[in-house]
């Protein structure tokens, strides 16, 4: 089994969403195919499916977060060595060349990117690329837009 990098606060909301599911979730849809069998016949009656189905993604979902959980292995950036290198964890700010925009990346585990929110991959195209990069290093990503070419400005 292999392990997966994560942060303390990924690992964090990986196990809040599995309590939720677990003591929440779970037995609010167990109330509902209770209440949806006392509808009687089961062959036509689509709260009980709709609440079936839903049933079937909460446990899938849990299993899926305890696998996560189970591989993962927690990094706490702040106590890593050798802040001046892009690293697991670490948030770099970067300069794309062509269009001189500057945006701001942490580099995460799989399980909690979130683009979007500035959080990528370390396993990403550009995660790969950054780590073991210092400030002033030109960056050349294969994206799946084509190749984009940034400088990074900061490392911290």
């Amino acid at each position: 089994m292999d392990r997966v990098p994560i942060t303390p606060q990924g690992y964090k909301k990986l196990q809040e969403e599995l309590h939720r599911l677990k003591t929440v979730e779970r037995p609010q849809v167990i109330k509902l195919i209770e209440q949806a069998r006392a509808f009687g016949d089961l062959s036509e009656n689509a709260e009980y499916e709709s609440a079936k189905d839903r049933q079937g993604f909460i446990e899938a979902r849990i299993k899926e977060l305890e696998s996560k959980l189970a591989r993962a292995e927690v990094i706490d950036p702040s106590s890593l060595p050798n802040k001046d290198r892009v690293m697991f964890g670490v948030r770099v700010t970067l300069e794309e060349v062509d269009s001189g925009n500057v945006v701001t990346y942490q580099l995460v585990g799989p399980d909690e990117s979130e683009p979007e929110k500035g959080l990528i991959s370390v396993t990403s195209p550009i995660g790969r690329a950054l780590l073991g990069k210092r400030v002033d290093d030109e960056v050349r990503v294969q994206t799946p837009g084509g190749i984009r070419e940034f400088v990074i400005l900061k490392i911290e």
